[in-house]
């Protein structure tokens, strides 16, 4: 039998293959979550001129060298300048203009005394504190200036990057577009949530994760339903994916070699160009790669966890890499201390559920479940990261360094 294929290996060889989907123009206000296609430049500066950082009064600097509470200079406020209502100036030699934060800085004022510093006194203020030039004043260009890269391709938009682009003059953006994704849960024994369940089958949850995960990632999910153990079956739901022209093919279960495990042989008989079956993983080790003409299949184990585990470390990087992200296979893994012994492990790479106990002045400390059933939703779900252990490793003691795999709450 030949050696399983380690997972770095099997994320590799899926990567190898992914080449970025096509782009599309999409409103700054519908950008959010969306993956940039190409370089976000500044189409204007910002800010455009020269602001006041404080409510204040602008004024020269000259005017107000040595003024004191004890000795306070008098001034004539000219004018008002607010944001959206700026006051030009220029500021005269014993003046100054009240002025607002953002508020454009008028002409011949180089400083702000904040009002803080200031009493008024009708139509003057008695300035109580001298500024140096350029005090509390925010350059033009300050944040950037027209033509600066803003964002780069392959960046995921978040609040505040759509923020910056619109900052940046963008009412439009060139993002990917959303790579398709159908879910295809197999297996006589199961049937949809609120479905009648025979005593002999059960509930088919591993799809929506999968869906979840895919849509977190970036993608758009598409349900393919159940499909029975038959090749009619099977080859029909293939059929709906590529109707739908699907950029990758999630399968779950039936890729081992059970009587009742006709996954692979489906695919095959469709024209698969299998990569690799079964890497050196637990859970996980059945996972299948292969493509069908355009669309990449990735066929993941039956059982929840397993295939939870599997769309984290290759569903979701391989969506990354559809989108064009250049850190999609980026090791996102941390370190942590062991909150128990171990035991050595065996020549797999396994992914132990895990609690966490952190505190702000040291690693997290990681307290793996005592049951790693790969059946165990409910383990998984009271999991806040999955600890990874290297193929072979040795015993380990509570305090060991050790490194883990966050579990993403935002799904």
């Amino acid at each position: 039998m030949s050696a399983l294929l380690p997972v770095s290996e099997a994320l590799a060889r899926i990567l190898a293959g992914a080449e970025p989907v096509g782009a599309e123009t999409v409103a700054i206000a519908q950008a959010a979550g969306r993956t940039l296609a190409e370089d976000v430049r500044a189409l204007r500066t910002q800010p455009p001129f020269a602001t006041s950082a404080m409510d204040g009064y602008a004024v020269r600097a000259a005017d107000v060298a040595g003024a004191s509470p004890e000795a306070p200079v008098r001034l004539a406020v000219a004018a008002t300048s607010a944001a959206g209502h700026g006051a030009r100036g220029p500021v005269r030699p014993g003046e100054a203009i009240r002025i607002f934060t953002g508020a454009p800085l008028p002409e011949g004022a180089d400083t702000v005394v904040i009002q803080e510093d200031t009493d008024r006194d009708g139509d003057a203020v008695l300035a109580k504190a001298g500024n140096p030039p350029g005090r509390h004043i925010r350059g033009s260009g300050l944040d950037f200036r027209e033509g600066d890269r803003l964002l780069q391709a392959g960046e995921r938009l978040d609040g505040w990057r759509v923020a910056l682009a619109a900052a940046g003059g963008h009412p439009r953006l060139s993002v990917r577009r959303r790579p398709r994704v159908a879910v295809l849960a197999t297996g006589d024994e199961l049937v949809r949530p609120g479905e009648p369940a025979a005593w002999d089958q059960i509930v088919a949850s591993n799809g929506l994760a999968l869906a979840a995960m895919a849509e977190a990632a970036g993608a758009e999910a598409i349900d393919l339903g159940i499909a029975g153990d038959s090749f009619a079956a099977l080859e029909a739901a293939i059929t709906r994916a590529r109707d739908a022209e699907a950029d990758l093919l999630v399968t779950l279960g039936g890729a081992s070699v059970g009587d009742h495990d006709l996954v692979q042989s489906a695919l095959t008989r469709q024209g698969l160009d299998l990569g690799f079956w079964r890497i050196a993983l637990r859970p996980g080790k059945p996972l299948m790669h292969g493509r069908l003409g355009p669309m990449a299949v990735l066929g993941l184990p039956g059982n929840p966890v397993s295939s939870v585990v599997c769309g984290l470390l290759f569903v979701q990087p391989l969506i990354r890499a559809l989108l064009g992200d250049p850190e999609a296979g980026a090791d996102r893994s941390e370190p942590g201390l062991l909150g128990r012994d171990l035991p050595a492990n065996d020549g797999r790479q396994d992914y132990m559920r895990a609690a966490l106990d952190t505190a702000p002045d040291r690693l997290p400390v990681v307290h793996p479940a005592e049951r790693q059933d790969s059946s165990m939703l409910s383990v998984l779900a009271r999991s806040e990261a999955l600890l990874i252990r290297a193929p072979h490793a040795p015993a380990a003691r509570a305090g060991d360094p050790c490194r883990i795999l966050r579990l993403d709450r935002g799904l």
